[in-house]
């Protein structure tokens, strides 16, 4: 199996564990997708996904309404995506990203992190990198109508890296870029799509003792419990 495979079992293992802050994060979704593109799933491709991957963390679907309706208003302020770049300790890089309805709230609390974790926030351009930006895709094995194998060769042309197979359906990481066209082609071959998504996927990594984990582990849990964080990624060796 490559990196992808390898990434995507680590990061389930560690991360992902408290429901409430799956529901925060995929609320801020929510809002986004329907500030740039309209309250209905139909026409809105972005709304869509994001009803998707609530759907697979078992949001409510009362809740998922409220947030649509809530979004749908216009007194309701918009979340701005910002990125942030450091290191943790031992050299590790760190990416953050976040969506805030306060920016100088969001990079104080960062920076107040990094600080207190004896880790450095850095600037934009200082690790982002050594990290891929890659998109993500879970479809349900039950509806895909040809092998593996011919499946990996009709996504050659989306610049697809990887497609395995695990115990929640079939996986396909390609490209940032490749978003658009390999979900248009999913829903265009009545592939269905449990959950999508984007990551970053460190270049190389780098092993540490139990001791030195522990220490970059703070630094990454004070920053995931922030209620602006939406991901956090990092080149520690899992």
């Amino acid at each position: 199996m490559g990196r992808a495979f390898e990434f995507r079992k680590a990061r389930k293992m560690k991360r992902w564990s408290a429901m409430a802050k799956t529901f925060t994060r995929i609320g801020k979704d929510i809002v986004m997708a329907v500030k740039e593109g309209g309250p209905s799933p139909e026409t809105n491709a972005r709304l869509r996904a994001v009803i998707q991957n609530a759907k697979a963390a078992n949001m409510p679907k009362d809740n998922v309404e409220r947030a649509i309706k809530k979004a749908s208003d216009k007194d309701t302020a918009n979340y701005k995506e910002t990125l942030f770049e450091g290191y943790a300790p031992h050299g590790i890089a760190v990416v953050v990203e976040t969506a805030t309805d306060n920016n100088n709230r969001t990079v104080a609390n960062v920076r107040a992190a990094f600080n207190k974790c004896n880790g450095n926030l850095g600037t934009s351009g200082s690790v982002v990198f050594m990290f891929d930006h890659t998109c993500n895709f879970r479809i349900n094995e039950e509806t895909l109508k040809m092998d593996l194998e011919e499946f990996e060769l009709e996504m050659i042309e989306f610049e697809v890296e990887e497609v395995f197979k695990d115990e929640d359906g079939i996986m396909i990481y390609a490209p940032f870029e490749q978003y658009g066209a390999i979900q248009k082609y999913l829903e265009e071959n009545d592939l269905e799509i449990l959950s999508s998504g984007f990551e970053r996927i460190p270049t190389t990594t780098t092993k540490l003792t139990e001791e030195q984990q522990e220490e970059v582990e703070k630094l990454l849990e004070k920053l995931e419990e922030d209620d602006d964080v939406q991901n956090v990624y990092h080149s520690m060796e899992m």
